[in-house]
């Protein structure tokens, strides 16, 4: 079966090895002695780094340390993109050479220019990080009860606390959620990115969100990654906050009810929510919390009226050319950002609050959400 996710491998891992062997040559041109052994020792690293980042890509459930993961994938993905850019720059500079003198001035100014972009974009990227945005979504359904007509959900994820994403951060998150009063208040994993990340403040600060229904959560990949999940769960209830691991809670609402379901990350290449189906109530509007949204299909076929997920970060570093969006996570999965119909099911992706790999949010700035219930 054709995987995407193994010819974008291929694209970064041709990309990268033509820089690295571009600045090898010109290494070897222009050095000598120690100096030439060195940095050649240096290019040979950056290169098995990155075959290393791409292993970990293909390989993506081995319980391997979350950051130093997250960094190899970031910097194949930045060196695919900035081996690219560094390429056109260098046709450029060859076509100014073509020019009269007074031409090839201006152009060797421009290209100067061009070089400084992936700076400020960098720059813009780490400003922007901070700028949580609270996002507010009516989701429609034909088949919901009256009673649940404008029932709110606040929906948070992927929150990375640690040295990027800090307690006043998450705070001020919580607090924009609290305000829109929400009725059933969820989160979908990514509590923390590596094992000695603050966890137990996480868990203080999640402790203050409010919501009639009450707070549940499902747990993801980093849980996972960082033998947390057991953790997780307990200090979790011991707070309030009830995280569901292959578990279904009945939510009475008026005369109607909600049949809240959540499951554990859900590993690549293995069936997808294998057993769910006795978590569903077939009396109820029937909602599944799963930090990863490929589920989305099996889910729907399953049953269940509403997914909500986060994992993607929307991409993270997400690039618009001609209406199309260009980030890391389009190669993996269809589902990056929004609201997914796919028949009478709805599936919501959420951008999370914090950043993995690089302290970046380009494209994709982190949000919270409230989801509205409608009945259409």
């Amino acid at each position: 079966m054709f995987r995407p996710q193994l010819l974008f491998d291929a694209v970064i891992a041709a990309a990268a090895f033509w820089f690295l062997l571009r600045a090898a040559r010109h290494s070897a041109r222009h050095l000598s002695g120690w100096r030439r052994r060195v940095t050649l020792l240096a290019l040979g690293s950056a290169l098995a780094l990155i075959l290393a980042g791409l292993t970990l890509v293909i390989h993506a459930d081995l319980p391997l340390p979350a950051t130093p993961a997250a960094a190899l994938v970031a910097l194949s993905f930045l060196t695919t993109l900035f081996s690219i850019y560094l390429g056109c720059l260098r046709l450029s500079y060859r076509a100014a050479l073509r020019f009269q003198p007074s031409r090839r001035r201006l152009w060797k100014t421009l290209a100067g220019a061009a070089a400084a972009v992936p700076v400020t974009a960098l720059g813009f990227g780490i400003l922007q990080r901070s700028r949580i945005r609270l996002i507010e979504q009516d989701l429609s359904f034909a088949t919901l009860p009256q009673d649940l007509d404008g029932f709110r959900v606040a929906l948070i994820s992927d929150i990375h606390l640690g040295p990027f994403l800090d307690r006043r951060q998450l705070a001020r998150a919580i607090a924009m959620l609290n305000e829109c009063r929400p009725h059933l208040a969820v989160v979908a994993g990514d509590l923390i990115t590596r094992r000695t990340d603050p966890l137990e403040d996480c868990l203080i600060e999640l402790r203050a969100l409010r919501a009639d229904a009450g707070v549940f959560g499902c747990l993801g990949n980093h849980e996972r990654y960082s033998r947390l999940e057991d953790d997780t769960t307990l200090r979790a209830s011991q707070l309030g906050i009830r995280f569901l691991r292959q578990a279904a809670v009945r939510l009475p609402w008026g005369r109607s009810r909600i049949q809240l379901s959540g499951v554990d990350y859900q590993q690549f290449r293995r069936p997808y929510l294998t057993g769910a189906e006795a978590l569903l109530d077939p009396q109820a509007f029937n909602i599944l919390l799963s930090h990863n949204p490929d589920v989305f299909p099996v889910a729907a076929d399953k049953g269940f009226d509403l997914t909500l997920a986060g994992h993607t970060h929307g991409g993270q570093v997400n690039i618009e050319i001609l209406d199309q969006n260009l980030n890391p996570a389009r190669f993996f999965t269809p589902f990056i950002y929004g609201r997914y119909l796919l028949g009478r099911a709805a599936l919501y992706v959420t951008r999370g609050l914090g950043t993995v790999g690089l302290p970046v949010r380009l494209g994709a700035p982190p949000e919270v959400a409230v989801l509205r219930l409608r009945n259409s």
